[in-house]
């Protein structure tokens, strides 16, 4: 069991050889990656209101007189 484990070793090759083979996986799959939304970064009206230290309805106002530009996505408010 005092075994010097060197490169050449058939287990080290073969462990060698899985983590190359991970790592195309890896970058195969992030490569494709595409956020969603463009990238961009929504928040919930909750987070809004905490941020501008305004009550959620005020947030809806703002929303609703253009000032806050928002989407709806699945019957959820998100502000940009």
């Amino acid at each position: 069991m005092n075994e010097l484990i060197m490169p050449h070793n058939v287990g080290v090759k073969n462990a060698l050889e899985n983590m190359k083979e991970v790592l195309a996986l890896y970058k195969k799959v992030t490569g494709n990656y595409r956020p969603l939304l463009d990238g961009e970064r929504y928040l919930t009206d909750k987070e809004v209101a905490s941020i501008l230290k305004v009550s959620r309805r005020t947030q809806q106002e703002y929303g609703n007189y253009g000032v806050l530009p928002y989407i709806l996505l699945g019957g959820k408010v998100l502000n940009r």
